[in-house]
């Protein structure tokens, strides 16, 4: 590790860990909202791959994972958790082309919130499921005809979240610190440069798109990696689910401020039971911090 980043990483102990989580969330869904307004230029899977290649290249500088004497049983972690990655962040980039960004990130809360629940044996974290269920059901009273399309794309990346939560754990005990991350990382910006070509043609390498594109990489993971990393030293597992829970209203608000979109009543009420049940259950679970981080 170079002088500068452990000088950064001293500084940023300083910060009070529920800060650097609020950072880190709001960095993210920030991240998502400039992404967003990147699919005028480019569609998003272009910009999925710019993500990921931007994030790999800061992470190899930072990390440098070593690779040699791996063993089978590491690979196959690894390319697990890559595979939910790239699907969820290409998944999730897809529903916010076809539907508000809050509402997408709701729906890809169910995700982790599924995992958390699912791992738990008390009764009451069936009113929770129950709660976030209804959540979701209100969302056929929208006063438009829903786009299922995007509706799916966003339960998929959520599908992913989950999987990229069950190969994270392997992937963290058997490559250290952010090697796993980075590995996987850029085994997916090389899955993703063909279809991302193709998709996105010469405009990929736009200047204002590949200075956007590097922008949403380090706003949407190297900045919330580098923050959470320092966080979970320091903040209880519990109080990092609970923040984490509110990553739909902080995409909602991100998205109003930066792309002017607006929720409907219905579609707040909806999101507030995804959080809440989110909440409930992550009170009573007994270690959430895996659970609920990754995200988008």
């Amino acid at each position: 590790m170079s002088r500068g980043a452990g000088g950064a990483r001293a500084l940023l102990a300083r910060v009070p860990a529920v800060w650097l989580i609020v950072v880190s969330i709001a960095s993210v869904q920030f991240g998502a909202a400039f992404a967003k307004g990147l699919f005028a230029i480019v569609p998003p899977t272009a910009v999925v791959w710019l993500r990921l290649v931007f994030a790999s290249l800061i992470l190899w500088v930072v990390a440098r994972p070593r690779l040699r004497g791996r063993a089978g049983r590491d690979w196959a972690a690894v390319l697990g958790y890559g595979a939910c990655l790239v699907g969820m962040n290409w998944a999730i980039y897809q529903s916010f082309a076809r539907i508000p960004i809050g509402l997408a990130v709701t729906l890809e809360f169910l995700g982790p919130l599924v995992v958390v629940i699912a791992g738990s044996r008390r009764v009451r974290d069936l009113l929770w499921a129950v709660l976030a269920a209804l959540g979701v059901a209100l969302l056929g009273f929208v006063p438009v005809d829903p786009d299922w399309i995007g509706i799916g794309f966003a339960l998929l990346a959520g599908a992913c979240w989950a999987g990229y939560i069950l190969f994270g754990k392997a992937t963290g005990r058997q490559w250290e610190g952010v090697s796993g991350v980075t590995v996987a990382t850029s085994l997916g910006a090389v899955v993703m440069v063909v279809p991302a070509v193709l998709a996105g043609g010469s405009g990929v390498f736009a200047p204002e798109v590949l200075a956007i594109g590097l922008a949403v990489s380090v706003l949407s993971s190297v900045v919330p990696y580098g923050l959470e990393m320092v966080a979970l030293r320091s903040i209880k597992p519990n109080l990092f689910g609970i923040l984490m829970s509110l990553e739909p209203a902080a995409a909602a608000l991100a998205a109003l401020l930066v792309l002017h979109e607006w929720l409907s009543p219905v579609e707040w009420i909806a999101m507030a039971c995804v959080v809440v049940a989110s909440i409930g259950a992550t009170r009573s679970a007994r270690d959430v911090a895996p659970e609920l981080s990754g995200g988008q």
